[in-house]
């Protein structure tokens, strides 16, 4: 009986709880896609060591760019439906947390 005491003072109250994250599902997709851009990155490096025009630096910039904005915005919205949407059944200072949290978030996406 002591050594069962012992171990449940190791468990915290609600039970042990995995954290997953809201992209978990996604994390595939979203790892080929910034490979993906990584590469985009090096590519318009090699472009500049290679003195290339500046447009076309530029138009690969902006590829980049939207590329990487896809997985911000993969990221949003899986962050919506899956961590902002727990915290708000939660409800209390946990949801107004989580979406002030995820405005903020909207608001660095928007200005950037």
């Amino acid at each position: 009986m002591g050594v069962q005491h012992h171990l449940l003072q190791f468990i915290p109250p609600g039970g042990i709880v995995h954290h997953v994250n809201g992209y978990e599902q996604n994390k595939d997709d979203l790892q080929k896609r910034l490979r993906r851009v990584e590469g985009q990155v090096r590519g318009i490096a090699r472009m500049v060591d290679d003195d290339k025009y500046c447009i076309d630096i530029l138009t690969q910039v902006s590829a980049a760019t939207k590329a990487l904005e896809t997985v911000a915005l993969s990221l949003l919205g899986d962050h919506l439906s899956h961590c902002v949407a727990e915290a708000s059944a939660e409800g209390g200072q946990v949801a107004a947390d989580k979406i002030r949290e995820a405005q903020d978030a909207i608001a660095r996406l928007v200005r950037s």
